[in-house]
């Protein structure tokens, strides 16, 4: 009993120290492009503050840490547009399937930001282009102890505008432990490692990022109700800011959940809310993010079907 205490103690702390020691090596303010990478994916997620490092209980892992990919054993489909600020729009279709006995999760997304004007004096536009972003994945996990899991993700990537184009390639890697003590989970992740080739005469800087959490199933003692609340903090390798994410869920008879959550260190968004429905392996889930400064409000919807 104490070498099982000692262990967990031991695996806790690797974990803690692996997103610390991120932090640690990582105070720089060079700002980094591909902002699309930091959109999160899945109304679900958006709803509970965009902790999906820890609270992401479907394909949509993939996007945040492949190592949650482990707790799901059913084949399913998942698909997600985003309508975010100032005409932004996103969508990611992803699927999970079990290879080998391993869960295999193949992901892509597209985000576009339509109708810019170009212009090469004040007055009238000469014409409009579209910004074009693209990642395709794939990602793995496999439980490597009792309760402990890792994972990875390899992505290849996509940017154009106007004339301009680039690709690159980057990588995720996550872990999870499972009931630390009863109903906790902690986990961490490591995102975007990699790199872009040239656009035009300059490489992008990918928004590299580690980040960390926690979730806890709340013991209400109640047969038709269950709660949850999640928390995680990120840390952008080329930021000197870190982000910290809250979010609580309330579901009844795992039919209708209600979901609330919050993001600090964002000057333009804090809080988020949602909803969601469970009906036969049919999950359908919505999420609202309001933008401040006139920037208008995001929505979220997503739809995923378990085989």
């Amino acid at each position: 009993m104490k070498k099982e205490l000692t262990l967990k103690i031991k695996i806790a702390a690797l974990i803690f120290f692996t997103f610390i020691g991120g932090n640690v090596f990582a105070q720089t303010d060079i700002n980094s492009g591909l902002s699309f990478l930091k959109i999160g994916f899945g109304a679900r997620n958006i709803a509970l503050g965009d902790a999906g490092v820890i609270s992401a209980d479907n394909v949509t892992a993939a996007a945040y840490n492949p190592a949650l990919l482990i707790s799901e054993t059913n084949p399913q489909i998942a698909f997600s547009h985003s309508s975010w600020m100032q005409d932004v729009r996103s969508e990611m279709l992803a699927a999970q399937f079990n290879l080998f006995s391993l869960p295999i999760a193949v992901a892509i997304n597209n985000t576009v930001i339509n109708d810019i004007e170009l212009r090469n004096k004040p007055g009238e536009a000469i014409a409009v282009f579209n910004v074009n972003y693209f990642a395709a994945s794939v990602s793995s996990a496999f439980e490597v102890m009792k309760n402990v899991s890792v994972g990875a993700t390899a992505k290849f990537l996509y940017q154009g505008f106007y004339s301009d184009q680039a690709t690159g390639w980057a990588f995720d890697f996550g872990g999870v432990y499972n009931n630390v003590i009863p109903n906790l989970n902690i986990s961490v992740a490591a995102r975007n490692i990699g790199t872009m080739n040239e656009l035009r005469n300059k490489a992008t800087t990918l928004p590299s990022l580690v980040s960390a959490g926690a979730g806890y199933l709340l013991p209400l003692n109640m047969e038709n109700f269950e709660a949850s609340v999640y928390g995680a903090t990120t840390k952008y390798y080329h930021e000197s800011n870190i982000h910290f994410s809250a979010g609580t869920e309330i579901g009844f008879k795992k039919l209708i959940f209600i979901r609330l959550g919050y993001r600090s260190g964002f000057e333009a968004r804090s809080y988020s809310l949602g909803i969601g429905f469970n009906w036969r392996g049919i999950n359908f889930d919505y999420a609202f993010a309001p933008f401040d400064y006139s920037l208008g409000n995001s929505h979220i919807i997503s739809l995923k079907y378990s085989f």
